[in-house]
């Protein structure tokens, strides 16, 4: 009698904390919406004045550099003040110390998991001045800057990938320093020579 080696694989437990919920969602959608009409407003309110055009584009600028210090700032902060019961903030610095703990779980997360708080700080922020504010200038800042605060952390998330985990697109705006690559996030986290305080 011969015996038969049945290969069986065992099925992946996926945690369903990184799973995205239709709130995840929804927020994200949100959060894109006013992102893009603040966008819109800029280039609509600003081509008739050709003028405009070019100072609506140094604010954007203006606005991907201030994105890319205060993301790197409020990560700093929370990395390294507050505990996991500090009011407020108490959660983030909780995901924080726990991402630090086990970096690449950010890349377990979907898309919408991993984007929706920061959409949802977004929307309430970027929501009134879409209602109040006219200014093109103003909007091609805003539009920029919290748009990129907004994606923050998947760009975060992307720093943990492989290049042949992450599409070609993602890889060619690395490479060109664009967005955090996995070298410049690893120069960081060599620098970080202090433990985080718990």
């Amino acid at each position: 009698m011969s015996t038969v080696t049945q290969n069986v694989v065992s099925p992946i437990v996926i945690d369903p904390t990184y799973l995205s919920t239709w709130s995840h969602r929804i927020w994200v959608a949100t959060g894109c919406t006013v992102v893009l009409v603040s966008f819109m407003k800029s280039i609509i309110i600003g081509a008739p004045y050709s003028s405009n055009l070019f100072v609506i584009t140094l604010a954007g600028l203006v606005g991907y550099v201030m994105a890319d210090l205060l993301s790197g700032v409020y990560h700093w902060a929370i990395d390294n003040y507050g505990t996991p019961s500090t009011p407020f903030f108490g959660e983030q610095v909780k995901e924080f110390q726990g991402h630090h703990m086990l970096p690449c779980s950010i890349t377990k997360r979907q898309f919408a998991n991993n984007v929706h708080a920061l959409a949802r700080a977004v929307t309430f922020a970027v929501l009134p001045l879409n209602l109040l504010c006219h200014d093109p200038i103003v909007h091609g800042f805003v539009s920029i800057c919290f748009g990129c605060i907004m994606f923050s952390q998947q760009i975060h998330a992307w720093s943990h990938s492989t290049m042949n985990q992450l599409p070609p697109v993602v890889v060619a705006l690395q490479d060109l320093g664009i967005i955090l690559s996995r070298s410049q996030h690893g120069a960081i986290i060599v620098h970080r020579t202090t433990p985080i305080i718990a």
